[in-house]
């Protein structure tokens, strides 16, 4: 079984006058990734290289450093450490000294390795997604509800789209009856088995 982290971790790393910090954070998908390394970009780094993996679903960028050098040891860190449903950003201050491919896959992969290996993780547990077509007044109170529910909303316009564990879904969809008096409608878009 798979597991993700608990909570977000940081590990700093100096390799020959170049400074490394790596972030690591557990995300839901791929919109919450692309969410969270915008908002993790570090304009003053040099580099911001990054990886994020959830299930088959995967992406990685070297961010101007020579191809493969970065982004691809910085997956192979997350799924050397077996996990999923997570991101990882590795930001780099040129110290002076060129570190080659080598020295730069080494350091970055080690970087975010050493980020994750010692970093709080939690089981992750199989998801489900669900369209749900409600009012707006009710649209409002399920968004107050999320957290309660252990549930995100992605893209889905007026029709939301949740992200919530599987075993949490027949809760969830008997308090929108109640809420809405079976006014609610709630589609499976697809069942995730992220336990791994």
């Amino acid at each position: 079984m798979a597991d993700t982290l608990a909570a977000p971790a940081q590990h700093v790393l100096v390799v020959r006058g170049s400074r490394f910090v790596a972030d690591a954070a557990p995300i839901a998908d791929a919109d919450a990734a692309a969410h969270w390394l915008a908002a993790h970009h570090l304009d003053a780094a040099t580099h911001n290289a990054w990886a994020w993996r959830c299930g088959a679903r995967y992406r990685s960028s070297d961010d101007g450093e020579p191809g493969g050098s970065a982004g691809r040891p910085l997956l192979a860190a997350i799924d050397g450490q077996g996990l999923d449903q997570v991101v990882v950003r590795v930001a780099r201050w040129f110290g002076g000294i060129k570190l080659g491919v080598g020295g730069l896959v080494r350091a970055y992969g080690g970087c975010a390795a050493a980020c994750l290996r010692p970093a709080p993780r939690r089981p992750l547990r199989a998801q489900v997604r669900l369209r749900v077509r409600l009012d707006a007044a009710a649209r409002a109170r399920l968004y107050a509800q999320l957290a309660r529910f252990e549930a995100c909303a992605g893209s889905g316009g007026e029709d939301p789209i949740l992200t919530l564990p599987a075993d949490r879904r027949d809760e969830l969809v008997a308090w929108l009856a109640a809420l809405t008096r079976g006014a609610a409608r709630c589609e499976i878009l697809d069942a995730e088995d992220d336990t791994g």
